[in-house]
């Protein structure tokens, strides 16, 4: 949502796009509701979108749907509008899902260190790099160690069983640590 909004919101700073000023203003309440229920667990998270946002979501599209037949499809206004209504879909996959987020400012961020090293990292390849970097950041994104993580992951690769991969993924794997961790104790 934030690259939708970001379009428009560079068309309603000028002044000259009112339609692009609403658009932001109305996208705006949708942060405002996910600031309220931020830190909350992802199944409170759901409830109060699927009773506060997704009205909001709804009004929002059908009104860019007549504001899109109303512009210019050449106008920046327009191709702003047709950017968020062929991206429908994933702006609004937060609606179904409490862990996801309205915006991907967090991933970006965790991200850009990829962006900046991008020539130091070129003999990793970039299938390789991406798959590392998405584990890595997957972790963090779990409280998980990612060193920790891979060290124990891959020294129980060879023997795990290949339908119980999923027990290795970091949300899965931090779950079981802290299990053993707790029989242990």
């Amino acid at each position: 949502m934030v690259h939708a909004r970001r379009k428009l919101f560079e068309l309603a700073a000028v002044g000259k796009a009112p339609v692009a000023a609403e658009a932001v203003r109305r996208i705006d309440e949708l942060f405002a509701i996910e600031r309220d229920i931020s830190g909350k667990p992802a199944a409170e998270r759901l409830a109060a979108r699927e009773e506060r946002a997704k009205p909001l979501v709804l009004e929002l599209e059908a009104w860019l749907r007549v504001q899109h037949a109303r512009v210019s499809p050449k106008s920046e206004t327009g191709k702003a509008i047709a950017y968020a209504l062929n991206h429908w879909k994933a702006l609004t996959r937060f609606l179904g899902d409490g862990r996801i987020c309205l915006s991907n400012n967090a991933a970006e961020r965790a991200l850009r260190g990829v962006a900046v090293g991008r020539r130091n990292w070129t003999f990793a390849g970039s299938d390789r790099a991406a798959a590392i970097y998405t584990l890595i950041e997957t972790c963090k994104l779990n409280g998980v160690d990612p060193q920790a993580w891979l060290a124990d992951v891959l020294a129980r690769l060879p023997d795990h069983p290949a339908k119980r991969i999923t027990d290795l993924l970091p949300w899965n794997w931090r779950a079981a640590m802290d299990g053993s961790a707790a029989a242990a104790a």
